[in-house]
């Protein structure tokens, strides 16, 4: 068990107490717990880089414990009630099928090929730090009250492209993969 393995676990671990206190309306701790979780993201690959612990199992969670996060935040911001802002349901299922079709896919390739080479791409990592600010900021605007209308619309615009974007990267890598 590695250290960044550690932090991995640690990020997914704090998933469904984030998820408790955004269901509480405790949004100070949902965000407290957000920004430790995302902190253990940026330094769990960072470590396993620096350390030269690279894993298949760290390779296989990292992603994992991002798409958990970031899922299980979005889906309930989407049901939890607020006068503030709410994510629109179509957009949790939007992210879900785009996390969906990259999971399948890479079972798939396994299947196919007897391994796959799991490489988070520029753009796969941008999507996901997007993700994760555009989470943050609406944990800010929860608890500080505020109601940015303009900024809420620019921002889930951002996010929608980029999901799309990554999702076709990855699609593509994918299938390039699948011929060799």
């Amino acid at each position: 068990m590695t250290l960044s393995t550690l932090l991995t676990l640690v990020r997914m671990g704090l998933t469904p107490f984030i998820v408790g206190a955004m269901v509480a309306s405790w949004w100070g701790t949902a965000f407290v717990l957000f920004c430790i979780a995302a902190i253990t993201d940026v330094l769990d690959g960072n470590l396993a880089r620096w350390l030269n612990e690279k894993t298949f199992l760290g390779a296989c969670l990292d992603p994992i414990a991002d798409k958990l996060l970031v899922l299980s935040c979005f889906a309930t911001i989407a049901f939890v009630k607020s006068p503030l802002f709410s994510i629109p349901l179509w957009f949790v299922v939007l992210v879900l099928c785009k996390e969906s079709i990259l999971i399948g896919g890479a079972i798939i390739l396994y299947y196919l090929k007897g391994h796959i080479e799991m490489r988070p791409t520029l753009l796969g990592k941008t999507t996901t730090v997007v993700q994760m600010g555009f989470i943050i900021w609406l944990f800010a605007c929860y608890f500080f009250q505020w109601v940015p209308v303009k900024t809420y619309y620019c921002m889930l615009g951002i996010v929608i492209i980029l999901v799309f974007s990554s999702l076709a990267q990855y699609v593509i890598i994918g299938v390039r993969q699948l011929k060799q």
